[in-house]
Order: C-alpha cells, then structure tokens, then sequence
C-alpha cells in the first residue's frame, strides 16, 4: 500500500522517547506501529458501532413486540437485587 499521508502530532518528549525505545526494542520502526494502532482502532470503532447497532435494533423489537417496563417496575426490581445483595453480604459476614 503506497505511504503517501504524513500525520504530525505533539506529545511529550518522555513518552516519544520511551515509544522509540519500545520500537528499537521490538525491531520495529515506530510508524510500523503506529500505522498498526490506527488499523486497530480503526476496526474496533467500526465493531463497536456494528455491536450498538445490534442492542439498538434489538430493543426498538423488543418495544414493538411490547417487551418493556415501566420506571416503577424496573426500580422495584433492582431494590429486590439489592435488598437480596445485602443480605448474602450480611450472612457471608455472619
């Protein structure tokens, strides 16, 4: 793949200089990795927002197919959790 983009950024000189070290270790050119990083994240972004899209698709079904609750019963719900979180704690210290 031809190099043709230049990218400049600032950093700290402690973190370049760590970062070049780190590279002459891995006998790599700090743009070997640097270009690996930006493909890395690159796809996690693009993962990430396939994943979103899914939970988002999956609850507008759900609020069709009428599978939803109410604040109140939600809020009942989790005081339920808590309220048995409490007293396994309270036991375990028993």
């Amino acid at each position: 793949m031809a190099k043709e983009a230049v990218f400049t950024m600032k950093l700290e000189p402690e973190l370049r200089d760590a970062f070049m070290a780190a590279a002459k270790h891995a006998d790599r050119s700090a743009s070997q990795i640097v270009r690996e990083f930006m493909r890395d994240y690159a796809k996690q972004d693009r993962e990430y927002v396939v994943w979103l899209q899914r939970k988002v698709d999956k609850a507008r079904a759900d609020i069709e197919a009428g599978r939803v609750h109410t604040q109140e019963e939600v809020e009942a719900h989790m005081d339920r959790l808590i309220a048995d979180l409490e007293r396994r704690a309270r036991e375990a210290a028993e």
